[in-house]
């Protein structure tokens, strides 16, 4: 009987990994795309349910993911180098759960198989967000979710 293959997110480090597992990695959830707010006075960074102009409300997808960059100068570009920096990311996320040792969760499609169970698990705030474009920046504070880390 053959020895069982570990997934590659087991086997290998971020850095490892080609640009396909990378990319793979993602859950689609969207979060690290909503805007975020933080305490002047302790650092701490709060989630809004404001999304990025870029985002699609319902499927938490980037609409020009090959151009963001362009139009969202500000777009963080996740990479196995910045790794030590992804607390800011939610808990949930792959890219920071690798990097923190830990196994990828149950509803995340690289376990279970199928992509949806980020929106039917309520992981994602697919149908729950705002455009950017839709909410003046002065009332964010209004629309906090949760606390990172």
């Amino acid at each position: 009987m053959a020895a069982k293959v570990e997934p590659f997110y087991k086997r290998k480090t971020l850095a490892q990994m080609d640009q396909d597992e990378w990319e793979s990695l993602c859950d689609g959830c969207g979060l690290c795309c909503l805007q975020k707010l933080e305490d002047e006075d302790d650092g701490s960074v709060y989630y809004t349910r404001i999304a990025c102009k870029l985002l699609d409300l319902n499927t938490c997808r980037c609409t020009d993911y090959p151009n963001r960059r362009a139009s969202v100068p500000d777009c963080i570009q996740l990479t196995p180098a910045a790794a030590d920096q992804f607390q800011w990311l939610p808990p949930t996320c792959a890219y920071r759960l690798v990097s923190e040792g830990k196994d990828l969760l149950l509803w995340h499609h690289l376990v279970c198989g199928d992509r949806e169970q980020v929106h039917k698990q309520k992981i994602s705030q697919a149908g729950r967000m705002l455009s950017e474009t839709s909410v003046a920046e002065d009332d964010w504070e209004d629309h906090m979710i949760f606390r990172a880390g």
